[in-house]
This record gives structure tokens, C-alpha cells and sequence, in this order.
């Protein structure tokens, strides 16, 4: 009987527990990153392992550009991991394709309360309103300047998002800066970054939605009447413009042209992790300030490469565990915080200076707060975004734009239409 009660004990541990760590547990972890980063992420596994004992955290490392090749084809091949890092807009056609589980009932609840807004909206499916990914970084666009050149010109400086440089004193402003010895183009707005990336997309979209258009309407998930429409039209129009003049750096002329040799660039429209190196090679003349308003409001990009848990996956607690491990780990924010990271979390934003009190990226976690705007969370978002690379390219190449837009608009539709608007996204 003692033995027996001694298995019965046993069983009862591995029963209570076994929802969570039960023995040899192997969690799959598929993930992209920079060296720094994986090495950050297989340590922070160690611990992990080392807190739980019997667990494997099998980390499987993909490099970035060829990472959407890879999830599809672990999709095809029924492979699925159990945490999967993707990136936020790709986040509706994961959940619409059955491949996420909603995170809430596996990660820790002070870890969902200490979400910033922008955060839970990039993470959030729009048709059940469930949080299905989640991060302790989030992301956004500044535009840098060179003090020198600025008060050159005598240019207000913004103080804040509210304070924002409207569209016309943007370019008014480049075309004193076009004049000024030394600046050599007014403007970088990444072009090095590959005019077919996202990062046309998550950069240049604010300005359409600043301007009071979008890429999709987000309640009609129709793009014709407006991404074609009259404030679509009349801010691309601008932007051209600004390339036909040479105010823009060109893709040939490389990266970070406002702190190179020379700084012959006078403003970038630049991510938050330009910063460091910005402000190592320019120190107290860089000025970091809100994006330009197009119209009416001001909009900023958000979101960056978060974590979910898979449905494939056998022990999503054991997953939910290992993430609110991942997440909290002070190891793992300390190396954030020195690389200027953009905090996702307000516990983690409050501990890094220079997004808190009067840091040098205040006006980031401000934008955040205030204007931040989550690309089109749609299934359709890889047709969405790589139509309006492609419109973008052909537009700072001297295409007409009504028509470009007009074109990519109807190309759009097309693509919903014939996957059935994608149900439920259609009201079906």
C-alpha cells in the first residue's frame, strides 16, 4: 500500500504540473534576430531551462529575410512550432489561417496589464478582439534633424506630437535646407532600406493616414475610394515632388546619410534604432522631433516582431510560461535598454531613460501614446503591403499617381474578392 500511495503521489505531482513542465518537455521556438539578440534569446532559454527543470527549449533560428519562407514552409509541412515570433502586421493572416491561439489564458496577467495601447493593438485580431501575440518592444518612426542645418534656417523646433510641423512648414522647410552649404539633400527617408520592403509600408503609411486616408477603408475592407482617394493622392503627390527636386537621399547614396561623413542629409525620416548611432556621431546636434501632420492629426507607425503561441502547439501553458519568463526577464531588458530599444511594456518603459522623464526619445513613447497607428490588420495585409511598395516605387519614378493608386486600389480588391473578402472580414 505505502508503494502504491507513494505512485498515486506521484501521478497526483506530475497531474498538477504537467499542464505546464512535464518531464523531458521540448518547446519549439521558431525566431529571427540580429547575433546579439539570438545570443540574448539562448540565454535567457538557459535560465528557463535551469527553472524548470526536465524542459528542452529547442530555439530554431531563421535569418530575417528569408524567415516568411520559412514559417510557410513549416506551415506546408504541418511543422508548426510551439512559439512563433512574427511580425504584427502579418498577425490577421495567421489567426485567420487557424495557425494562433489567444494568448490570455497562458501568459501572466500582470504581463497583460502592463501593455501599452499601441502594443495591444498591434497584437490584437479585429474580429474577436483577442490578443493572439505579444512583446516587451514595440517600434516607431521620428523624423531626426541636424541642429546646424535647422538653425540655419531659423526653423521651429516641436516640442511634442501636438506641436508637430504641418505638411506645408515640412516643406517649406526643405526647400530653405536645399540652400543651406552642406546639406546636400534636404531629406533621407530610407530609401537604402529597398523601396520593396516593409519598410515602405510601416514608414511612408502614416502620412497617408495623417492626411485623413488609408490604405484599406478598415471598416468597408474595400481599398478603392481610399487609397485612391483626394488626400491619398494630393500627399503622394508631395512626396514625388520632393524626389523629382532632389531633396530626397537616393537608395545609391547608402544608409544614415544625416550622421555620415560629411552629414550632407539635413532631416531623416528614421526608426527609433537609428538613435545610438545618431547620437554617437552627432551628440548634442541631433534633434530628434514628431513626424510631420499631413492634415488634420498626427499618425506614427507601431508594431515590431512579436511572439505568439502556435495551435499546433501540445502544451500552449508550458509555451505561456516560457513567454511571461522570456518577457520579464531582467537580464534580457537590460540589454534592451542599451540598445535604445522601444519599450512595449509600461514597466519597461518607465526603466529606460531615454524614453522616460526627459529622455532624447520621449517624443517616441509620446507618438506611441498618442498617434501611433498598427497597419491594416487584415488577411490580405501581404497583398496590402506589397501592392503599395510596388505603387510607391513606380510613383518616385515619375508615374501619374492618381491612376498608380487608382490601379493598386482595384488590385486589392481583386485579391479580397477572390478569396471570398476573406469571412468574416466581409460581414459574412
Amino acid at each position: 500500500m505505502k508503494g502504491n500511495r507513494l505512485l498515486i503521489a506521484a501521478i497526483t505531482a506530475i497531474a498538477m504540473n504537467g499542464s505546464v513542465a512535464a518531464a523531458d518537455s521540448v518547446l519549439k521556438v521558431l525566431h529571427q534576430g540580429n547575433p546579439d539578440r539570438v545570443k540574448m534569446y539562448q540565454e535567457v532559454a538557459k535560465r528557463f531551462e535551469a527553472a524548470n527543470p526536465g524542459v528542452k527549449v529547442e530555439l530554431i533560428y531563421t535569418p530575417h529575410d528569408s524567415y516568411d519562407q520559412k514559417v510557410s514552409s513549416v506551415i506546408s509541412a504541418k511543422q508548426m512550432p510551439d512559439v512563433l515570433e512574427l511580425d504584427a502586421p502579418f498577425l490577421a493572416n495567421y489567426v485567420w489561417s487557424g495557425h494562433l491561439v489567444p494568448l490570455k489564458p497562458y501568459v501572466d496577467k500582470d504581463l497583460l496589464s502592463d501593455m501599452t495601447a499601441s502594443s495591444i493593438s498591434s497584437g490584437t485580431y479585429p474580429i474577436d478582439k483577442e490578443l493572439y501575440a505579444m512583446g516587451p518592444l514595440d517600434s516607431t518612426v521620428v523624423l531626426y534633424g541636424n541642429r546646424k542645418y535647422l538653425s540655419a534656417i531659423n526653423a521651429r523646433i516641436p516640442k511634442g506630437v501636438d506641436d508637430a510641423w504641418t505638411a506645408e512648414e515640412f516643406q517649406s522647410n526643405m526647400q530653405k535646407l536645399a540652400a543651406v552649404p552642406g546639406v546636400k539633400w534636404p531629406l533621407d527617408i530610407g530609401k537604402s532600406f529597398g523601396i520593396t520592403s516593409e519598410w515602405v509600408t510601416y514608414a511612408y503609411s502614416p502620412a497617408l493616414q495623417s492626411a485623413g486616408c488609408d490604405l484599406i477603408n478598415r471598416s468597408t475592407w474595400k481599398s478603392v475610394g481610399t487609397l485612391d482617394s483626394a488626400p491619398c493622392v494630393k500627399t503622394l503627390s508631395m512626396w514625388q515632388d520632393w524626389v523629382k527636386k532632389g531633396w530626397v537621399v537616393p537608395a545609391s547614396a547608402g544608409g544614415n546619410a544625416l550622421f555620415s561623413e560629411g552629414n550632407p542629409a539635413a532631416l531623416a525620416w528614421g526608426g527609433h534604432w537609428l538613435y545610438p548611432n545618431m547620437a554617437k556621431a552627432m551628440g548634442e546636434n541631433l534633434i530628434v522631433m514628431p513626424l510631420p501632420k499631413f492634415g488634420a492629426k498626427s499618425a506614427s507607425p507601431n508594431g515590431t516582431w512579436i511572439w505568439s503561441i502556435t495551435k499546433a502547439s501540445k502544451n500552449p501553458q508550458l509555451a505561456g510560461k516560457f513567454l511571461s519568463f522570456f518577457f520579464k526577464d531582467k537580464a534580457y531588458r537590460e540589454f534592451l535598454i542599451t540598445v535604445d530599444e522601444f519599450p512595449g511594456l509600461k514597466s519597461f518603459a518607465a526603466a529606460a531613460p531615454n524614453y522616460s522623464g526627459k529622455g532624447n526619445l520621449v517624443i517616441a513613447a509620446e507618438q506611441s501614446s498618442k498617434s501611433a497607428v498598427s497597419r491594416p490588420a487584415h488577411p490580405a495585409y501581404p497583398t496590402i503591403t506589397s501592392s503599395f511598395m510596388k505603387a510607391v516605387d513606380t510613383i518616385f519614378n515619375g508615374a501619374d499617381v492618381q491612376k498608380k493608386l487608382t490601379e493598386t486600389a482595384a488590385k486589392i480588391d481583386a485579391e479580397i474578392e477572390e478569396n471570398g473578402g476573406y469571412p468574416p472580414f466581409n460581414g459574412k
